[in-house]
């Protein structure tokens, strides 16, 4: 099969095996190149195909010799179409750790279901006996509760008012002004109950009832807070009260891993171009600002380089960790920097369709894209032929 991307809105329904193996193996050998630092021993990614999660697996995995257990959802190959990105870049992983004897195991199914979670302990008991790291990295948008079976789905929406602003189409390079109606009560409710820190809170509870967390456990969950700029869209939308709840967790989670000497942390990290943030109204354009400037400044970061300072430098660390008031920790610092948001100020009314090349990283933006289905990569052949069925090496 010769694989091209086919992109409709902010989803690509295709991705590439190589090129995802490429971005992945890229992403190791960063890790490597940083060197070996203390850390966890037993890790379980819920989440780990993509993004943060996937780092955060690569991070564990390759920085501190970590046995990984990597929960997600993903669809495999078959005749007609392309198995997800995250399959791809979950087999690329795999084969990557197991090449240099390192413990790398997934389970594939729904994270919010009561049987991911016994599947996921049963292996934990049988292989790790106990983990020292749970990270919770999941997105989806929609969650089917697993003790009542109802159906939720999230929406991004402001709250409270009709929200008007810019964004921009990235693929075509347009920017146009956008409408998005307040969300109801329900609209809330919802979201929260997707993206909120309830089954963050389940699997945690799950685990210590199954007497599966080591002395000593951390539990880390990602967040993001932005700019005023995309305030009524982010913090002070749907997306933002289930953040809220997230905080709401970590707290909780905070006094009941008290007999395990153990912490529930919260990181705020940057705003990268992920199959997430793609789908928020105006965060790709606040993000081809970004990058256009932060790539300038030299301080821009990917989800790699991210998570590996937030692991050795706030995680697995003797010094103070640096929390804001709210007790998390922030590795959106050199995003949040006076200057970068002060440039990024100044060309927000400036930048229109004609202008977009000249004072954005939309290209940049292109790219990262592409990249998340395998696409773009350099010294991929995307005009020869490939095998589309690829295994996960632990999932028969």
């Amino acid at each position: 099969m010769i694989i091209q991307p086919k992109i409709r809105g902010f989803i690509c329904t295709t991705a590439h095996p190589e090129g995802c193996a490429k971005v992945v193996e890229s992403q190791i050998k960063f890790v490597k190149a940083e060197g070996h630092f203390e850390g966890p021993k037993n890790v379980l990614i819920i989440g780990a195909s993509t993004g943060y999660g996937l780092a955060s697996r690569i991070v564990a995995t390759f920085g501190y010799g970590a046995k990984t257990i990597g929960v997600f959802y993903e669809k495999e190959a078959d005749e007609k179409r392309t198995a997800s990105a995250g399959w791809y870049n979950t087999a690329a992983f795999e084969a990557f750790a197991h090449q240099e004897n390192y413990y790398a195991k997934s389970i594939n199914g729904d994270a919010f279901s009561n049987q991911i979670k016994q599947e996921t302990a049963d292996l934990i008991r049988r292989d790790l006996g106990k983990v020292d790291l749970v990270v919770y990295s999941l997105a989806s948008p929609r969650r089917v509760h697993p003790n009542t079976e109802r159906v939720y789905s999230s929406v991004l929406k402001p709250i409270g008012k009709t929200f008007v602003g810019k964004t921009v189409d990235p693929m075509r390079g347009e920017v146009k002004e956008i409408t998005l109606e307040p969300a109801t009560s329900d609209e809330i409710a919802e979201t929260v109950a997707v993206m909120g820190g309830e089954d963050w809170a389940m699997w945690i509870d799950f685990l210590a009832k199954e007497n599966l967390l080591a002395d000593g456990v951390k539990t880390l969950a990602y967040d993001y807070v932005g700019p005023e700029l995309t305030y009524p869209i982010y913090k002070e939308g749907t997306i933002g009260k289930a953040k809220e709840h997230i905080l709401q967790t970590a707290a909780e989670l905070q006094a009941k891993l008290k007999p395990y000497h153990g912490q529930a942390l919260v990181s705020v990290n940057k705003a990268l171009v992920t199959q997430a943030s793609s789908a928020i109204p105006v965060v790709p354009l606040y993000i081809s600002l970004l990058y256009k400037i932060m790539k300038e400044k030299g301080t821009h970061e990917g989800c790699i380089e991210q998570i590996n300072r937030l692991f050795k430098n706030h995680v697995y660390t003797q010094a103070a960790n640096s929390r804001d008031k709210d007790g998390r920790i922030r590795i959106d610092d050199l995003e949040m920097q006076k200057d970068v948001q002060q440039k990024i100020m100044e060309l927000w009314p400036k930048v229109n369709t004609d202008n977009l090349g000249d004072l954005t990283d939309i290209e940049g933006y292109r790219d990262e894209f592409h990249r998340l289905f395998g696409f773009g990569v350099d010294g991929i052949n995307y005009a020869a032929e490939v095998n589309p069925v690829v295994k996960i090496e632990s999932i028969g």
